[in-house]
């Protein structure tokens, strides 16, 4: 809660301006450039609580009628609700989006606190053009990530397209900018609570199974919705039995012979199967020759085999080599 030893100045500006309300608030609303407008309306959105007697220290010229047991609330709700006293309608929601947005001043700076892999998620659905006049926008370390996550011609007509382009006119700047706040970033906490199912799944990944059976079973019981979604998320050894037979031939071709044995102990027949139709006949016997007589192992390197094996498939595929593909049914991956 704001004090008052810590309160700043654009606090005590947004702190007036409520208290005036909107009426008497929208001739000095008027005379704000539109970054100070932008600043005080995310300091006034962003105060909570104010007790009275902070709001009669900072207004204490017009503290008459401000009982003692007075407060006032600044939210999102409350910003809005002012804002819209003063300003067309369509400029209120593009400030109130970007003040509940990714962190930014503009469109383009937002842009670059958005996750790589949504950007790219949302871009692989653009024209050509489109994308490349966004990449040549934000700064060239992002768009090589986010390039680097497209398909490969599309990523090389972007790039063809971002050499030979000239400047570009404002009104398609703006008309950019626009369809971007309204198709992209008013979806953008979707797209986190995606993300953050994700980073669960990944780092369920990387327990061995005593530990992911104890917290799953944990998440099961405290929160099932997340524990069923990160289940579907996750990339399991099983789950290389899904992938094309293109796939497994790049990636047995990164694994080790032995590791591949061990790994395979104790494994279904389908997943054993997968491995076998993408080797020669040759390297299959000899394959299915070494898990036979193998004989007893420890539980604890079968799953370090299994490990280590789907570390190098998700490494091939942040390389775009492969694809990977988990447990989704098929409606589950088309949403």
């Amino acid at each position: 809660m704001i004090t008052a030893s810590s309160i700043t100045g654009l606090q005590k500006a947004a702190i007036l301006l409520l208290a005036l309300g909107s009426e008497n608030s929208a001739p000095l609303f008027g005379q704000l450039h539109e970054d100070e407008l932008k600043d005080i309306s995310i300091a006034m959105a962003r105060l909570g609580r104010i007790p009275a007697e902070i709001v009669e220290t900072v207004c204490s010229e017009f503290s008459k009628g401000l009982g003692e047991g007075e407060v006032l609330v600044g939210s999102f709700d409350s910003t809005e609700r002012l804002l819209s006293n003063i300003l067309p309608l369509i400029r209120v929601s593009q400030i109130m989006e970007e003040i509940r947005g990714p962190i930014g001043r503009t469109m383009w700076e937002k842009l670059e606190n958005v996750s790589d892999v949504v950007l790219a998620k949302y871009l692989k659905n653009e024209y050509p053009q489109t994308v490349a006049v966004i990449l040549n926008k934000i700064k060239p370390e992002q768009s090589s990530r986010v390039l680097a996550l497209l398909p490969e011609e599309f990523a090389l007509d972007i790039m063809i397209r971002m050499l030979k382009s000239g400047q570009t006119s404002k009104d398609v700047l703006l008309n950019i900018e626009q369809t971007l706040r309204q198709e992209f970033v008013s979806n953008i906490s979707r797209n986190f609570s995606q993300d953050r199912h994700e980073q669960i799944a990944n780092i369920f990944n990387n327990f061995d199974s005593r530990l992911e059976k104890t917290f799953m079973s944990a998440l099961d019981h405290k929160t099932p919705t997340d524990a069923e979604r990160v289940r579907a998320l996750m990339f399991t050894f099983e789950d290389i039995s899904h992938l094309p037979e293109n796939y497994v031939s790049i990636l047995l071709s990164k694994i080790d012979r032995s590791m591949l044995s061990l790994a395979l102990k104790g494994a279904s027949e389908e997943l054993k199967h997968c491995f076998l139709n993408a080797m020669s006949d040759r390297a299959g016997r000899l394959l299915v020759e070494e898990i036979s007589s193998m004989g007893p192992v420890r539980l604890k390197d079968v799953e370090a085999a299994k490990a280590s094996i789907i570390e190098i498939a998700k490494n091939l595929a942040n390389e775009g080599d492969i694809e990977l593909i988990s447990n989704l049914s098929e409606n589950e991956m088309l949403e």
